[in-house]
């Protein structure tokens, strides 16, 4: 959840007043700022259709040439503006072998369509659909790279789909909300504005959808969980409770910087390629207790 979404979403909590609108979670942007050839990066523009005829945008990013293929990354971004916006998250795969599908749900970038729950979740149903048919992902590893809002959808549909969940070796989260009403909650109260409204305003944000919820029916998918200690839109305390809201194996990073900012750092990205290469030891990651992690 970017900064520049704060006013939208307080402004949006006043002018909801009571109607609890799950459309207060996103706020896309529409175009396609850049493509991913200003990394310096193969790619092909898909388009796939939701269930409900919604035509969806999204960017194939094959492994580098010449690198040997380990498997596919489903990268499912935040909430903020589009896909160009989140490249970040995902650039540097390809060129350790990886292949990337990098979504855009719907009303962002240049995917059809407004966004809102649950329509959402066809949006990632088509994502694994195109997945289960491409050849170039067949017989390999696929994992799921979830971002802050990214991570929570994730989260909620693969603990209600667990034909799709089988087809995965590894979750991978980042920054992701554990309640969004606990998230909406903890911005309006950073606020001189909202914060004596802090407890009813949040009310309007709808959570039956939350990550913690559904992580305890994630048993048996390996998950890393990475939070930063200086996340200031989504505490580190959210992280924290994924993590022991998650059965083994279950791995928790956590990191220093701003939100989502994980994979600006080489030493993280290098955790993650060990993970994704040994998913139930996640490389040899030594775990802290959640206390030790806290202080």
């Amino acid at each position: 959840m970017p900064q520049r979404a704060l006013r939208p979403l307080l402004l949006g909590l006043f002018l909801a007043a009571g109607a609890g609108c799950s459309s207060l979670l996103f706020y896309p942007e529409p175009g396609q700022p850049l493509t991913p050839r200003a990394a310096g990066l193969d790619y092909r523009d898909l388009y796939l259709r939701a269930a409900d005829g919604t035509r969806l945008h999204a960017w194939w990013l094959p492994a580098r040439a010449g690198r040997e293929v380990r498997g596919t990354v489903l990268h499912l971004h935040g909430n903020g503006g589009n896909l160009a916006w989140h490249l970040g998250g995902s650039w540097w795969l390809p060129e350790q072998g990886w292949q990337v599908l990098l979504l855009d749900y719907r009303g962002y970038g240049l995917s059809e369509g407004s966004p809102a729950l649950p329509e959402v979740y066809q949006d990632l149903e088509a994502a694994f659909a195109w997945l289960g048919s491409e050849p170039a992902v067949r017989d390999r590893p696929l994992a799921v790279l979830g971002q802050s809002l990214g991570g929570a959808l994730a989260v909620h549909f693969l603990a209600q789909r667990p034909q799709r969940r089988a087809r995965l070796s590894a979750l991978v989260l980042d920054g992701v909300p554990a309640s969004y009403r606990e998230v909406a909650r903890h911005m309006l109260g950073g606020a001189w504005l909202t914060w004596p409204l802090q407890v009813p305003l949040s009310w309007l944000v709808p959570d039956g959808d939350s990550a913690v919820d559904a992580m305890p029916r994630l048993q048996g998918l390996p998950v890393l969980i990475y939070h930063s200690r200086d996340d200031e839109l989504v505490p580190l305390s959210n992280g924290l409770r994924l993590y022991r809201a998650a059965a083994p194996p279950r791995f928790f990073q956590p990191t220093r910087g701003g939100h989502v900012q994980t994979f600006a750092e080489p030493a993280w990205r290098a955790l993650m390629l060990r993970f994704l290469a040994d998913p139930r030891s996640a490389g040899g990651l030594a775990q802290p207790s959640p206390d030790e992690i806290s202080r």
